[in-house]
């Protein structure tokens, strides 16, 4: 544990001001460390990752960022695990035996397309990873907070991890959203402070919940068109920070990524990233007349069944 002399200054010849922000500054990058390794403890607990799986960074300055080290479990990390590095993601510092995360390119591109955001991170969490192996992007308005937080979660193609092909594949949509699924591989959130992002990723993980386990009830019933611009104008209300398609989307009409009705495959609509996906159903191709419909009752029939079992009821 790294731990910080306590100095007795001599009130009459005070040391230089420049001296006291230096000792603030590096308190302060402590107190960040601890907050960077409590997070990678919630990831970790809650099953968001596995093993040695996920990174964070935080944002300094222009040229100072703080990310987790490669090949450590996020949810056994204390402050002396935490590297520095700079905005090309250079190492400025770490103690021996740790180097930063691998995958800080994508980190460093968002910072980069992002002034605003102050964090960034990365994780697997079960659901959201799910959907984004299925290749579903979250876009389905079933729930208030997620209408609002979130908007639509898009997904950016794969890329080999470590490489520039995800910062370079992830790059197009962060002038438009403050979270993405990454395809094959996982999540990435962002925003304006360490707290935030991962308060983000939560959010994430939770809708994907929601809407797996509503579509084995049957399907989601969505919010219509006038409830979706309900939620949007509280969001633009409060003023709340960050990309969201209740800013950007309403292209035509009033329509926006959660009621476009399938209108993203038109080529009205493709100037916008992520409109390549199907939003809110319709898409290029269709099942079979009646295979859909026949699997969907039996999945519900199945379950109802189940569930008046276990109440008791024929």
């Amino acid at each position: 544990m790294i731990s910080y002399p306590v100095r007795y200054y001599n009130l009459h010849n005070p040391p230089h001001l420049n001296v006291l922000k230096e000792e603030k500054s590096m308190v302060n990058e402590y107190e960040i460390k601890k907050q960077i390794c409590d997070i990678g403890r919630r990831i970790y607990n809650r099953n968001m990752v596995a093993a040695n799986d996920g990174n964070i960074s935080v944002k300094l300055n222009d040229n100072e960022f703080l990310c987790t080290p490669t090949g450590v479990s996020k949810g056994f990390m204390t402050p002396e695990f935490i590297c520095k590095v700079d905005a090309k993601g250079n190492v400025l510092q770490a103690n021996p035996g740790f180097k930063p995360s691998s995958e800080i390119k994508m980190h460093m591109r968002v910072y980069e397309k992002r002034p605003d955001v102050g964090s960034v991170v990365h994780a697997h969490p079960i659901y959201a990873t799910s959907f984004a192996i299925a290749g579903i992007p979250l876009t389905q308005p079933i729930m208030p907070e997620a209408v609002i937080a979130l908007g639509c979660v898009p997904i950016a193609e794969y890329g080999t991890p470590s490489t520039m092909e995800i910062p370079d594949n992830l790059e197009k949509y962060l002038p438009y959203f403050d979270a993405v699924l990454l395809e094959n591989h996982g999540a990435l959130t962002w925003s304006t402070d360490l707290n935030a992002a991962y308060m983000k990723m939560e959010s994430v993980e939770f809708y994907a919940q929601l809407l797996y386990q509503s579509k084995l009830l049957g399907g989601p019933k969505e919010f219509d068109k006038e409830n979706i611009k309900k939620l949007y104008e509280i969001r633009r209300k409060f003023g709340m920070p960050g990309k969201h398609p209740a800013n950007l989307c309403q292209n035509k009409d009033g329509v926006n990524c959660h009621n476009c009705g399938g209108a993203c495959h038109s080529q009205d609509y493709k100037q916008f990233p992520g409109y390549q996906y199907d939003f809110v159903g319709g898409g290029d191709s269709q099942p079979e007349a009646g295979t859909a419909d026949k699997s969907e009752a039996e999945l519900v029939a199945e379950i109802t069944k189940q569930v008046m079992a276990q109440l008791g009821m024929k």
